[in-house]
C-alpha cells in the first residue's frame, strides 16, 4: 500500500517539493559553512520524495548542544517557513477523507523541518 500511495504522492506534488529542496540543498552547499545544512535539505529532500514508510528516528551525530544550536541557526535559515508550508498544506489535505494520509505525511515533514539536526531516516 505505501508504494501506491509513494506513487500518487510524487505524481501530485511530491516530485516538485524534493526539486524545490534538492535545488536549495545546492544554494545553501556553496559556501563550507552551509554545507550541514544543505545535507540537512536533502534529508528533507528525500522524505519529500517518498515519505510513505520513511521514519525519522533520533541519531548519534550531531547530538546534544551541537544538535540544538544547529537546529536553532536552522529555524533562522528558513526552517520554521517550511514548517509552516507544510502545516498549512497538512490542514488543507486533512479537510477530506481521502486527503488525510496525505496531511498526515505533510505533518511528519513540518517536524523534520523544525528539527533536521540529530536524526535518522530509516525507509522501509
Amino acid at each position: 500500500m505505501n508504494i501506491v500511495l509513494n506513487i500518487i504522492w510524487v505524481v501530485f506534488g511530491g516530485l516538485m517539493i524534493a526539486i524545490e529542496y534538492a535545488v536549495a540543498s545546492i544554494g545553501m552547499m556553496v559556501t563550507i559553512i552551509g554545507i550541514p545544512f544543505g545535507l540537512q535539505t536533502l534529508k528533507l529532500a528525500a522524505v519529500a520524495l517518498w515519505p510513505f514508510g520513511t521514519a525519522a528516528r533520533s541519531s548519534g551525530w550531531p547530538s546534544g548542544c551541537l544538535a540544538g544550536v544547529m537546529n536553532v541557526i536552522w529555524w533562522f535559515l528558513g526552517g520554521v517557513a517550511i514548517a509552516l508550508t507544510h502545516l498549512l498544506w497538512g490542514l488543507v489535505f486533512c479537510i477530506t477523507i481521502v486527503g488525510i494520509p496525505f496531511g498526515m505525511q505533510h505533518f511528519k515533514l513540518m517536524k523534520l523541518a523544525l528539527f533536521p539536526f540529530g536524526k535518522d531516516l530509516t525507509f522501509s
